[in-house]
């Protein structure tokens, strides 16, 4: 059974009724720092990765992750790609924390974090593949794609607006790097030979 099509299929259903059916199935997913360091919400850092803000929100996540965490798993195998991905969910949220436990206000949401891991690891991977993205008339290089996602992302965490966690965007990003960097060096020696041409 793919990791990756339960996590598409899950995100997607978990998200849909919770923005269109129970509201509470999104507020008792959100990921609260504040409530987490007091012994709260200990599940929060997974659940609030299968949920999302807004239907744009949940489209662009799963866009992303379509495009990208399919191969990726072809390519590592289910058990490196769901460790890589539910670790991202964890990992990429300690910054969060970090920066919010002391703000009882603050809360966020959405599988950001995990979906920026799996773009990079797939991109050490695939440093060749190319997207179309409506309304881009013209095939988008990964490895570019993947620098406006950062650049967006840090843009995004600097307006401060809404629950969607963008400095997740940056942990994940970092961590997919690591992960692959610990688990298939080789990876790198290959992405390298093949951008020398």
């Amino acid at each position: 059974m793919s990791a990756a099509l339960l996590i598409f299929v899950a995100t997607i259903a978990a998200s849909l009724a919770g923005l269109y059916g129970n509201r509470q199935i999104i507020e008792r997913s959100v990921f609260r720092p504040y409530e987490f360091r007091r012994g709260k919400g200990r599940a929060t850092p997974i659940t609030s990765g299968f949920v999302h803000a807004d239907l744009p929100h949940l489209i662009f996540n799963m866009l992303t992750f379509y495009f990208f965490a399919f191969p990726l798993e072809k390519q590592i195998g289910t058990v490196r790609f769901a460790v890589l991905y539910f670790l991202a969910l964890v990992v990429s949220d300690v910054g969060t924390y970090l920066k919010h436990r002391n703000d009882p206000q603050y809360g966020s949401l959405g599988a950001s974090g995990a979906i920026s891991a799996v773009l990079f690891a797939a991109i050490v991977y695939f440093p060749w593949m190319e997207l179309f993205i409506i309304p881009i008339p013209l095939p988008i290089p990964a490895p570019l794609f993947a620098v406006g996602y950062v650049a967006y992302s840090w843009w995004s965490a600097r307006q401060a607006r809404g629950r969607i966690n963008h400095d997740a965007h940056l942990g994940g990003a970092l961590f997919g790097l690591l992960f692959v960097m610990l688990t298939d060096p080789g990876a790198y020696s290959k992405a390298l030979a093949w951008a020398a041409g």
